[in-house]
């Protein structure tokens, strides 16, 4: 029996649409919030924007043959923040945008169990690197897609009721997902 490594690297970043695996990055962590410290980036001051998150989704995956028969595969995946690609306006930034940003991260980690969730419902098969690459794309897609929504939503973080309602809202969508978490 031998490994046939496959690797998919597909990073959703807002605004920002470049893939780099030797990136510094930060995995996602309940117990380490993001500070303004890891926004590491110089500003962009041609925006109105008082900060920039990027995150990411990577994903790869290794499939087990006997006689170039599929027969098992595992997988990695991940939500990261990229410091060297994040950045706020010190004069501007507070802590209520901080939360804000750190929610573009949350939601991040969120599509990453959702992604989890799915992995673990797939069964061995012929055409699962397939499969696997179908539903990486499709993961990216949807969570690009909630990243936007919650910024046009939020006003990025300006409509402050819209704010809190998103984050009692992924909280809530993370704590129904907690077994597929990052740890």
């Amino acid at each position: 029996m031998f490994l046939k490594n496959f690797g998919a690297l597909l990073l959703m970043q807002l605004v920002i649409s470049q893939s780099n695996i030797e990136e510094v990055s930060m995995t996602w962590n309940a117990s380490r919030p993001l500070t303004w410290t890891d926004f590491k980036a110089a500003p962009n001051f041609n925006t109105s924007a008082v900060a920039l998150t990027a995150t990411g989704i990577t994903f790869g995956y290794s499939l087990a043959t006997i006689d170039e028969k599929i027969v098992d595969f595992t997988t990695d995946v991940n939500a990261h923040f990229y410091p060297n690609q994040s950045w706020y306006l010190k004069q501007k930034a507070d802590p209520y945008i901080l939360k804000h940003e750190q929610l573009h991260f949350n939601i991040t980690e969120l599509y990453v169990r959702l992604f989890r969730k799915k992995l673990k419902g797939l069964k061995v098969n012929q055409n699962i690197s397939h499969q696997l690459d179908n539903l990486h794309k499709s993961i990216n897609r949807a969570a690009d897609e909630t990243q936007k929504r919650y910024d046009v939503e939020t006003n990025h973080s300006i409509n402050n009721e819209a704010q809190k309602a998103w984050e009692v809202a992924i909280s809530e969508a993370l704590k129904n997902l907690e077994e597929f978490s990052s740890k």
